[in-house]
Formats: C-alpha cells, structure tokens, sequence
C-alpha cells in the first residue's frame, strides 16, 4: 500500500522507497537488537526506553565513525578497553 498516486508509484520508484526502508531496517535496528538485544530490554517506562535507543545509537555511531568492521567487534574491544573508548583516541 501507498499514498503514491498511479502516475508517481513507478516500479523504480516502489523499489527505491523499498530498498530504503531495508536499508534503515539493515544497518540501524537489525544492529540495535543483534548486538544490544534491545528486543528483549526491561526498559519500559518514563525516559528510560528513548534516552538508552539514544545511546545504542551514540555507541553505534561511534563505533563506525572509528572504522570498525563490525559492531560487535567494536563492542568486545571498548569493552576491554573503556580509557580509550572514553578519550575518543586509539583504535
């Protein structure tokens, strides 16, 4: 289903508005829930659901912006190494 008219929901057009909803699914969600099994959070109430979504994504966002493969692989070694993590340097 779409609002798109007739005219305007071309099959590249579908296909693109698909391939970026995937693509948000791919590299956004499916990485909060595989890596922080956020699916499964306790968090429910008051700010605490919204202010740790901002700070999966704050760790996720660090993680890519310092070069990592992979989330989890950035995960493990912050986690062994937090002074770093914390002073933005190094790996």
């Amino acid at each position: 289903m779409t609002s798109l008219t007739a005219d305007e929901a071309t099959p590249a057009r579908l296909l693109a508005l698909v391939r970026g909803h995937w693509h948000i699914e791919n590299k956004l969600h499916y990485v909060r829930d595989f890596s922080y099994d956020e699916d499964r959070s306790q968090v429910r109430t008051g700010n605490g659901p919204r202010a740790m979504s901002s700070l999966r994504n704050l760790a996720i966002a660090l993680i890519r912006w310092k070069g990592w493969a992979g989330i989890p692989t950035g995960n493990r070694y912050y986690a062994a190494h937090p002074t770093v993590l914390l002073s933005l340097r190094g790996a």
